[in-house]
Order: C-alpha cells, then structure tokens, then sequence
C-alpha cells in the first residue's frame, strides 16, 4: 500500500488563517472529485472558519471521560474505516485526552499516512520543540503542546500561511479572532506588534532553513557535488579611483538577481603604500555603498589579490567584481600579469567579473615611477636582466657590423637603465656586469673570449656600472620617499575610516578595536581593563581555528591608560605598524576618557532633573496650596469674627468649606509627600503576597463609589502579587481617579485583572480622548496635565506617583491605547510563588530622579 501525503500549513501565530487555507483547498479538492473528509477542525468561534465547513462531509467526534469531564476527540477508528482519499486534521500538536489510543494528534495522523490517506493539517510555529524555548522568550508564554522538529520537517510538503503583524492585529481588533472580552489582553499580550514581527521571522526562516535542507538532501541523492549558491554574496574591489562608482552599481545589481543578495565592499591598503586612492573619492564611494545597501571593509594586505580573494573567501562571496587594470599596455608588457589575472587564477570557486570602465588602461604612455622597492620587483629586475639580456645579445650579433659599436654599446645601456628602474640598485649591477661581459665577448674582437685590450673598454664597462648605480640610487630615493608619502596617507584615510565610524554613530571603542583588526590583518583584537575584556573583536577565519593554532599566535600587549591595555594576536608588527597603532591608541585612551566623561553626565542627570522637579514643584504649590488654604482661612474667620451674624444654615455652609478645603489641602500635601519620597529614592517598600480581590474594595470605598460607576472583571484563577498593599492601593487609587476623570459618562472605566509570562496584569480601561502615542512618556512627568489646566484637576502628581509606586514594588506602569479610542493603563507586577515567605519583608527602594 502506497503511503500518504503529508500537507503542512505553517503559521507565525494564530488567527493568520492556517485552518481557513487548509478548507479553501479542501474545497477545490472536492471541486476536482476528490473524495474530502473533515475528520477534525477546531473552528474557535470563528463565523468565516465554520462557514468553510458547509459542503463537507465531517467525522462525528469520539467523547472521552477524563475526571467527570467529556471531552471530544478524532475518531480515528472512523476515519479509517471510511478511509477517504485526503483527510483535513486541523492543529497537528494537539494533545489528545488521556485514554485515546495515541498521546498526540500527530500520531494518529501517521496512523492514517500509513492507510495511504492523504492529511492535510496545520501548525503554529510556537509549537515546533526546537523552537519552543525561543519562542517563550519572546511573548513570555510558556507552550506545553510540541511537536517534533523531524515529524514536521518528515511532512512531504510544509506552506508558510503569511500575513503582516498588523494586519492580523487588525483582524484580531475587529473580532475576527477572539471575542470581544480577549481582544484587549491579547492585543497587549501576545499579540503585540513586535511579538508578531518577530514570530513571523521566526516562521519564515524555519522554512528557509527546511527548504535548504531539502535542497541538500536532493542533491545528495542526485550524487550532485557541485556547489549550488542560492543566495549571492557580491565583493565588490575599490581602488579609491573614478571608475568605483561603476563597479559597486554594476555589483549591487548582480546582488539583486537574487533575493536577500548581500553587497560587500573592500578596499585594500598595502603596507609598503603601494596605492593611489583619493580620499575624497573614496568617501563617495562609501556613502554609496550604504545608499545600496551594502558595506564597507577595510584591510591591510601586501600582496592586493591574495588579500582581495582571502577577504572574498573569508565572506563566504560567490562573485568577485574588479575592475579592467588602468595601466597601459606598455606597463602591463613590462611588470607582467596584473591584479584581475592573479585575482582569476587563485579565486578557485568564486565567480570573478572583470568590469570595463572609461578610465580602463589602453594607450601607449610610459610607466608611472611610483611606489617602493619591493622583493617582487627586485626579483622582476633579475628577471628582465637574466631573460631580456640574452635575448638583445643574440639579436645585436646577428646584426652586427663595425658601423653599429654605438648604437650595441647604446642598446645594452639601455637594458640597465630599464633594469634600475624596475628592480633598483643590485639588479642594476648585475645587469650592468653582465652587458659589459656580453659586449666584450661577442661583439667586440677578439670574438667569444674576454679580454680587455683597449682600456676604452675597461672604461665603457665602468660607465655602465656607474650610470646604473647612479640610476638605481634616484630610483630607491623616489620609491623612499613615495613609500613614505603614501604610507602617511594610508595612515589618514584609515584614521579617517575610524572617525567617520565613530561620527556615524557607531560605539567608539567598538569601531577603533574593529578596524584595528582589520586594517593589520591581525587574528583578534581585545581591549582589556585587568582581567576584564572590554571589547573583543576576532576575524571569523581565525575563530574556527584550533586551539593549538590559537596559542602558536603571536600576542602583543600594548598600554593604553591606567589598567588598560590592547591585547593584538596574530603577526608580529613592525616599526611603522607601530606608530599608527601608536595614533590609534591615543584615540582609544581619548574614547575611554569621552566614555567616563558621558557616565559622569548621565550621573549627573538625574540630579539636574530631581532641580527640575523641585523647582516646578515650587512655582506649581504656590497657586495650588493658596486656593484651599485661603479657602479655609476665609471660613474660620468669618467663623469667629464677632461682627457677623451667622444663622444656623451659614455656619454649616462655611464649616463644610472649611472641612473641604483643608481636605483638600491635605490630599495635596500628602502627594507633594509621596512624589519627594519617590525623587528622593527613599521610598520604603514592604513586599508581602497581596489578593488583587482585597485591595479593590479598598480602593472604591476610598473613592466613594456609587454602584456601576466601575465594573470590574477579575479572572478566577489570577495569583496573588509580590507587593506593598498600601502603595498598590494609593497607586491604583490615582490610576483610577484619573480613569473617571476622563471617561464619558455612559461608559464607565473597567478594572481586568488576568495572568501573562509569570506576571499578573492589572488594567484601568477607560474610552475617553486618550493620549497620543507621542505625548505618552509626558503622562508620566510630575505637574503634566496634557492640556487640562482647570484648577480642579491637581497639578499633575497622580500618575507620577502611581509609577513610582508600582516601579517601587518592583512592577511597571505602561500606557496603551484601548480599542475603539481611551487610555489603558496596564499595572504589571510579579506573581507571588508557592515558596514565598509569607511575612513581610521591608525593602528600601532607590530609583534615580
């Protein structure tokens, strides 16, 4: 019998449609005469989802006792014994009740696979095991229904049902979900913007990773060894000059052909400053490197194609994009193969594009004198000596005439001229030697034997070692002193590197130990404080090394400030390497002391705010203490002056705006209180396990509450609190005052209170104007009433106080929009446990002004 078919509708979370795709396609399996059994789908009260089910044929569920309860579950005998060609089984993780033939619903479905009945079924990404601890971290929500990773990924084909995280918020706001009685904590809850982002991330990647896998299982069974780059990796070489604008478009657009194509930039700084590079030029081309996405590197390297394709490699790139060489062809004839055909031949499997541009090399023009003296083109010199020298003595004896002496004694000064130029002093002496000797013994008679008859020739042969030690000298002062000038100047632009990077606003140290690694081709880079690693930058090559690899790693220790100190690994540095570190050192000590400057102001902060907060607390009790104050006053005295005759009715009216004011007054007085003790940090906190149940009545009997002015919706099963039950009650008693303040009349503030992530949530829901996203962090400010500048409304100290309160007990105090339009303001706190100690413990609570 042919085994089934496994259909898998993967979903970031719920409500995206997963059970809604899975009966659309079920329908057009029925369209097309296939024989379709619902055997399980779990509808949730959806009107849409249960719509779907009409014109299917659905499996009656089997009950199952479980301690007094009847539960329903498949009826797998049925759905074998009807054994359809496909079968829907909605939420594959489903743990069946206890007494059903197979623990899990997955279980069952690979009973009907093994019929040959084809499933079709669905799956949230929390309950992938694999993924289960990641996906607690990011709602808080502990998943006791898991499927295994290998049941999923065994499904012979897995979907993605997508749609945008507020999309589906949308869809969740208008009921389409939950009922309207879920929808505010779910929004708050689960549900939030980021959740769900990161949940659908989550979601899609899984995929991509499958979809890899399977790519590679295909081509492990096709016996395909070649590599497969799905995914392009484009290094792009900059020079510094003109034509690198068109080398990064040109890569950019080879990193688009493929979806999520990285763009990388390199440019290499030789250590002997080999390099012509504007720096004006380059920061363009860095800036457009950003504007495409892409970034940029940064290294040291004396050898340019090696240190390209190593960079390339070390990137894991799939294509390579240099540019056509700009030397002329006379300079290419003379120094060899360039840089594209070195890169060519060592870059193995990555893809290399040789990219033409208008500053391409092509007309005939001498070769630059640029540059120093390096072994290779030492080397070049003997080589152009050794090669070019025989050559030109066969073809001058072959001509030769007595007429032609000048112009052979001519062509060989010429050879050790261009020997001088290319390889400097000791090639030029040989070259100067050997000329001497080939003159003499093939061109000058007696032929094929050395001897000096004339002492002309003695002179001529000293002539060419004198032009070519005069030559070679002017040479190696010029690469000297170029070598000199185009160090300096690597030096600045990588210095410059590092300080855009800061400006950028990248983290200083972060930036200096990063390109310090990079620009020197070292293997890893620490900034240590003692034993403490500040900053640790380690090239990714080098990570995977062995440990043995790692200690045969030369390790150079260099002072910074007091205590702290570079640690470089890698190459040994010379002389020059250590002056620019030198530079860079001087940067870093410069960032550590901005650093301790910065924690030094942020120190200081708060106490320029608690100044703030003490003097608009002076200019707001001025007007605010005065009103009930002269309130009170007016009353007493009109009370006791002689002169006034006051009947019965008169001296209630003014003993009751006596009592009022003075009331009020101390309301007041109490709140400038509790605010000081918040900015103060001496707040004490007494934590003891507190029922939300107790403190409600507390807080509307404060209020003085008429019946229905709060309606209140406490779950049965919310734990008790880790507070202070006095700071909790004034907390919740400002939350509130400000909840009925503001809430139309027909529409009075609802009190939630429910269970998330260990925390237990209490909501102040009210739907008056509320406050816009931007003024939110505003609510919360000492003497801010949004706008509200009536003087029966306080100065603002209510909510304030209330989170100081609740950050006091160790809780937070946020602010969110209630659906349809208002204010919620959500207390979290944290759930008392089984094993905490009932009596209570007084703990001081500092929080900075």
């Amino acid at each position: 019998m042919t085994r089934g078919r496994l259909r898998v509708l993967l979903g970031a979370a719920p409500g995206v449609g997963k059970t809604y795709s899975m009966l659309e396609e079920g329908h057009r399996l029925v369209d097309a005469g296939k024989d379709v059994l619902v055997a399980v789908v779990e509808t949730h009260e959806r009107a849409a989802t249960a719509a779907m089910l009409a014109g299917f044929e659905v499996q009656a569920r089997t009950p199952v006792e479980h301690r007094g309860l009847l539960l329903e579950e498949m009826d797998l005998d049925a759905v074998l014994a009807r054994h359809p060609e496909y079968a829907l089984v909605d939420e594959l993780a489903h743990t069946n009740a206890p007494g059903s033939r197979n623990e899990k619903r997955w279980q069952d479905v690979h009973e009907l696979l093994d019929a040959g009945i084809n499933v079709y079924s669905t799956v949230n990404i929390q309950h992938i095991a694999s993924l289960n601890d990641v996906v607690q971290q990011i709602t808080g929500v502990v998943q006791r229904e898991t499927i295994p990773d290998a049941v999923l990924r065994g499904a012979d084909q897995i979907e993605v049902v997508d749609l945008a995280p507020q999309a589906l918020r949308d869809r969740l706001s208008d009921g389409q979900v939950y009922p309207a009685t879920r929808i505010d904590a779910a929004l708050s809850n689960y549900f939030r913007l980021g959740n769900l982002t990161a949940l659908r991330e989550l979601a899609l990647l899984w995929l991509a990773d499958e979809v890899d896998s399977s790519l590679k299982r295909y081509r492990a069974e096709q016996g395909i060894d070649a590599k497969w780059e799905a995914r392009e990796r484009v290094v792009v070489a900059l020079t510094g000059g003109p034509e690198g604008e068109t080398l990064l478009r040109r890569g950019a657009r080879i990193a688009a052909r493929s979806a999520g194509g990285d763009l990388l930039a390199v440019h290499v700084v030789s250590q002997d400053g080999l390099r012509e590079a504007h720096p004006g030029s380059l920061a363009r081309q860095r800036a457009l490197v950003e504007q495409l996405g892409g970034s940029y590197h940064q290294v040291v390297g004396d050898d340019v194609p090696r240190a390209l394709v190593d960079f390339a490699r070390a990137s894991d790139a799939t294509q390579l994009v240099i540019g056509v060489s700009r030397r002329s062809r006379l300079t290419a004839a003379l120094t060899g193969q360039g840089i594209g055909q070195t890169v060519i031949r060592e870059s193995g499997d990555i893809d290399v594009h040789i990219v033409s541009h208008a500053q391409a090399g092509g007309r005939f023009t001498l070769p630059r004198l640029t540059g120093g003296l390096t072994r290779r083109r030492r080397v070049w010199g003997l080589a152009v000596a050794l090669v070019v020298g025989p050559l030109l003595t066969l073809l001058l004896a072959s001509n030769h005439t007595d007429a032609s002496m000048a112009s052979d004694v001519l062509s060989y000064q010429l050879l050790v001229v261009v020997v001088a130029l290319i390889g400097g002093f000791w090639p030029a002496m040989f070259a100067a030697v050997l000329s001497g000797l080939s003159l003499d013994f093939f061109l000058v008679a007696p032929l094929f034997r050395i001897t000096i008859s004339d002492p002309l020739h003695l002179l001529a042969l000293g002539l060419f070692i004198v032009v070519a030690a005069l030559v070679s000298y002017v040479v190696d002062q010029s690469a000297k002193l170029s070598r000199l000038s185009r160090r300096r100047a690597s030096e600045a632009e990588l210095l410059a590197t590092v300080a855009g990077s800061v400006l950028r606003g990248d983290d200083a140290m972060e930036a200096l130990v990063s390109r310090t690694r990079e620009a020197f081709g070292l293997a890893g880079v620490r900034l240590l404080d003692g034993e403490t690693v500040l900053y640790s930058d380690r090239d990714p090559a080098e990570a995977v090394g062995s440990v043995s690899a790692a200690r045969d790693e030369h390790v150079t220790v260099l002072p910074v400030a007091d205590g702290v100190a570079l640690e470089l690994s890698g190459r040994d540095l010379d002389a020059a390497d250590r002056r620019l570190l030198g530079v860079i050192i001087a940067q870093i000590a410069a960032g550590l002391e901005h650093s301790r400057l910065a924690a030094t102001a942020e120190e200081i902060g708060p106490l320029a705010a608690a100044d703030r907060v003490r003097s608009a607390l002076l200019a707001a009790v001025g007007h605010d203490l005065r009103r009930p104050l002269a309130s009170a006053t007016a009353a007493v005295t009109s009370l006791r002056s002689p002169g006034i005759r006051l009947d019965d009715d008169d001296r209630a009216a003014l003993l009751d705006t006596a009592e009022v004011s003075l009331h009020a007054l101390a309301a007041l007085v109490t709140n400038l209180l509790d605010v000081s003790r918040v900015q103060a940090g001496v707040l004490g906190v007494t934590l003891t396990d507190v029922d939300v149940d107790d403190v409600l009545p507390v807080v509307l009997d404060e209020l003085q509450l008429p019946p229905g002015a709060i309606e209140l919706d406490v779950a049965e099963d919310v734990p008790s609190v880790r507070a202070d039950a006095v700071l909790l009650q004034r907390a919740m008693v400002n939350i509130v005052t400000n909840a009925l303040r503001y809430s139309p009349e027909d529409t009075p503030p609802l009190i939630a209170a429910s269970t998330f992530g260990g925390k237990v949530q209490v909501r102040i829901i009210d739907h008056g104007p509320g406050i816009p996203d931007e003024r939110r962090d505003d609510a919360f400010v000492a003497f801010q009433r949004l706008g509200d500048t009536d003087n029966l409304s306080g100065i603002g100290l209510g909510l304030a106080i209330a989170k100081g309160f609740v950050e006091g007990m160790g809780g937070t105090l946020e602010a969110e929009t209630t659906p349809g339009g208002g204010l919620t303001m959500v207390i979290s706190l944290q759930a008392a446990r089984a094993d905490d100690s009932e009596t209570a413990l007084t703990t001081p609570h500092t929080k900075d002004a």
